[in-house]
């Protein structure tokens, strides 16, 4: 092999980061809305009730603000991770 094959087109590679960011945004939905429903859905009518209505609002909220956690949580920790290998091979 010549190495070049390891480099993949930078377009592709945007395309394929791009969509794998939108997959990822889509699990969420369907996870957040799997939970906020079973949290706050007593009885399917024809309406939400303000209650009920709170109730989404709130478990939304909370859901997003758990997952940004977690994402910086497990930035800052790739990251002590990464300068710690470093000086590691220093």
């Amino acid at each position: 092999m010549d190495g070049q094959g390891a480099t993949a087109d930078p377009q592709l590679q945007h395309f394929i980061e791009i969509e794998s960011q939108k997959q990822r945004f889509q699990q969420l939905v369907h996870q957040m809305t799997e939970v906020c429903w079973e949290k706050c859905m007593d009885k399917p009518g024809p309406k939400l009730d303000s209650r009920t209505e709170v109730c989404f609002v709130n478990c939304v909220e909370r859901f997003i603000d758990t997952s940004q956690f977690i994402l910086n949580r497990l930035e800052q920790t790739q990251r002590s991770r990464g300068s710690f290998s470093e000086t590691m091979a220093e």
